[in-house]
Formats: C-alpha cells, structure tokens, sequence
C-alpha cells in the first residue's frame, strides 16, 4: 500500500488509502460493518469480558473493534462476529462506475 503522490486526487477516501480497487473494497466493506457491532455491544451494557464472549473475540480484540482498528480485522472475522452480534449480513452489488 503506497502513499499518495501530492496534489493527487481521488474519487473516494478508500482509493487513496489502498493500493488496489479489491483493497479498498475490503477496506470500505469491514469499516461499514464495525460501527454496527460496536454499537450492539453499547446497547448491551456489558462488561467487555462479558460482550466479547457474545461476539466471539478476545476482549483486547473487541477493545480494538470498539476504538475502529480496521487493520486488525479481516472481512470474514467481522461476518462471523456480526452474525455472533445478532445481525443477519445482506451484501448488494452494484456495477462499477
């Protein structure tokens, strides 16, 4: 993953921080679904022991989900643990522009 040259534009954030169009897709995809979970496990009121037995990850691991460390997600972990959360995961596809 490189960094953008200077004056460089780009159409959406997630090209500028990735390297490739499939990165930055997967970028985008697992920060749409952290916010979901980690507003699940505000409503629950718990302990982070407690929600992170819920969810399926470590506690530090939901700590870092909470705080949005995207890097240290893959896609399927955050399908499994947004499924775990109590959401059922709908993916639309859209044809590239």
């Amino acid at each position: 993953m490189g960094l953008p040259i200077a004056g460089e534009t780009f159409a959406k954030v997630w090209q500028a921080l990735c390297g490739t169009p499939e990165e930055a897709a997967n970028m985008k995809a697992r920060s749409e679904l952290m916010p979901s979970i980690s507003g699940r496990v505000k409503v629950w009121n718990l302990p982070q022991d407690e929600a992170a037995k819920r969810v399926g990850p470590t506690r530090p691991r939901l700590t870092d989900l909470m705080r949005g460390r995207t890097d240290k997600f893959s896609l399927d972990a955050l399908v499994n643990t947004v499924t775990a959360a109590g959401f059922t995961l709908h993916i639309k596809l859209e044809k590239a522009a």
